[in-house]
């Protein structure tokens, strides 16, 4: 067996799923991670709800080799897209806000990555346009959450003096008026419902053996705690996806609120959950 050396560890060349030494990838198989910040995740702070890019690098580099098609069926503000070009991976994104393409171009040409040369990044549905793609290595995403961007209390968060969003939330901004938004969906179970439509299309693009990452936290409907998590993979399991396990990510840079207090017990919640699949086609 054939390795090269390496400070963080060796390659093995029997590796047919991403170019970490064994040492990397050990550490990534931790069911925890803390959430890391950096310096150009300020940019994306125009989106109700970015990713962080060190987080998602992460993901890419444990679930893919460079060179490799990544797929992003909720694009938003293309922390995906910014990601993928950094590691030499071809960034595929789609989202039904136009606004959003607009900052995600401006973020990724400060960077030098140009459209269709380092990604692509489509206006409209998911459930349509995934009809037109295909080859797809590895797939992450963050679904809206429900319609909780439209509760009391959602919307864009305070900016920090270091320019991170850790105060409370000011104002209203949801993703659009459009009725096939997921965010628009009236009830819990019409989002389930709209989510596994572009999930089944996702299976569909997706090459076999390779890997599907949704990032989502539990959170409440009609004031009721869900386990949104177990919903989530019982949905992927009937599309035909196999749960491989789910990381927890902290964000421990969040307040804490006092929700029910002094009457009864309410959840701050300081993790997402990154829920991973793997497609094995019979």
């Amino acid at each position: 067996m054939e390795v090269k050396k390496d400070i963080e560890g060796k390659y093995d060349k029997r590796n047919k799923l991403n170019d970490l030494t064994g040492k990397e990838w050990l550490k990534l198989t931790c069911s925890f991670w803390f959430s890391e910040k950096c310096a150009d995740d300020k940019d994306a702070f125009k989106h109700p709800a970015p990713f962080l890019i060190k987080d998602i690098q992460k993901l890419i580099s444990l679930f893919s080799k460079k060179g490799m098609r990544i797929l992003d069926p909720f694009c938003g503000s293309a922390t995906s897209l910014l990601a993928s070009s950094y590691m030499g991976r071809y960034g595929i994104g789609i989202d039904l806000n136009s606004g959003y393409k607009e900052l995600a171009k401006e973020r990724l040409s400060k960077k030098g990555f140009e459209e269709f040369t380092h990604y692509e990044y489509h206006i409209g549905d998911s459930k349509d346009l995934l009809d037109n793609i295909i080859n797809i290595d590895y797939i992450i995403t963050s679904p809206p959450y429900h319609n909780i961007l439209q509760n009391k209390g959602a919307g864009l968060r305070k900016e920090s003096q270091k320019g991170y969003r850790n105060g409370s939330r000011i104002g209203i901004d949801y993703y659009s008026d459009m009725p096939n938004d997921l965010g628009n969906k009236k009830s819990y179970e019409d989002f389930l419902e709209s989510l596994k439509a572009i999930m089944s299309k996702c299976f569909n693009v997706l090459n076999n053996k390779k890997y599907c990452s949704i990032i989502i936290s539990d959170f409440t409907v009609d004031k009721k705690e869900v386990c949104v998590q177990g919903d989530v993979v019982r949905m992927m399991q009937e599309i035909g996806f196999e749960f491989v396990g789910t990381i927890a990510i902290f964000q421990s840079n969040k307040p804490l609120y006092p929700f029910g207090y002094p009457y009864t017990y309410k959840i701050n919640h300081h993790h997402q959950n990154i829920i991973n699949f793997r497609k094995v086609a019979k």
